[in-house]
């Protein structure tokens, strides 16, 4: 067991520099395509923030639906929950768009895991595929005798390589982790800004 644990060791970190490449293509993957699907979602959230309040205070109910049913925003598809069930007590009301801001906000959150794993634990898997070129270099050394330090610094250098890459992933996919969760924030805040004025003027539908 023990001979083979070492002989797995002094195989180097080159394949794990492999296993970088292809963490570091998933993660731009994951990045682009979040970021497409947060330009489409983003869509009509501005007149809906802007124009709805004013709509839902003069009863324009119909008007307001209409705009929701436009956007492909979190906030659209809150409102056109809470819209669309007006003729419920404010309790099942607030119930309903809350289920709607939870799925919505598990769509928005959904291969985001990838991000926010691949930052925390790709520095770690390049540290890995470091020490292992590091402790075949010290064995290259071992075996080279006095041309060995030459030999044994080569090895060093082409290890480090593996947590500089680790790195250069880690860095984008905080960054991108980052970016959208504060879009998710500011989306949910701006739904349930909306769907608070939906309950508040409800009764003015009933009425």
């Amino acid at each position: 067991m023990l001979q083979a644990i070492k002989a797995f060791a002094l195989l180097g970190g080159e394949w794990v520099l492999f296993i970088l490449l292809a963490l570091s293509l998933w993660s731009v993957a994951v990045i682009i395509q979040k970021f497409r699907e947060f330009k489409i979602r983003k869509r009509g959230s501005a007149e809906l923030e802007s124009q709805v309040p004013a709509l839902l205070a003069q009863g324009e109910f119909k008007q307001a639906e209409k705009l929701a049913l436009a956007s492909p925003s979190a906030e659209g598809a809150v409102l056109r929950a809470g819209l669309s069930n007006l003729g419920l007590e404010p309790v099942a009301l607030e119930q309903v768009m809350e289920s709607q801001r939870i799925q919505e906000r598990i769509l928005m959150e959904k291969s985001l895991l990838v991000l926010g794993t691949l930052g925390n634990n790709a520095p770690f898997i390049g540290l890995f595929g470091t020490v292992l070129g590091i402790i075949k270099a010290f064995n290259d050394l071992a075996i080279a005798g006095t041309s060995g330090p030459t030999v044994m610094m080569r090895g060093v250098s082409e290890a480090l390589v593996a947590t500089a890459v680790g790195l250069l992933i880690a860095i984008p996919a905080v960054a991108a982790y980052n970016y959208f969760q504060s879009r998710i924030k500011k989306s949910m805040a701006s739904a349930d800004r909306l769907s608070r004025l939906v309950l508040a003027y409800s009764s003015k539908k009933k009425a």
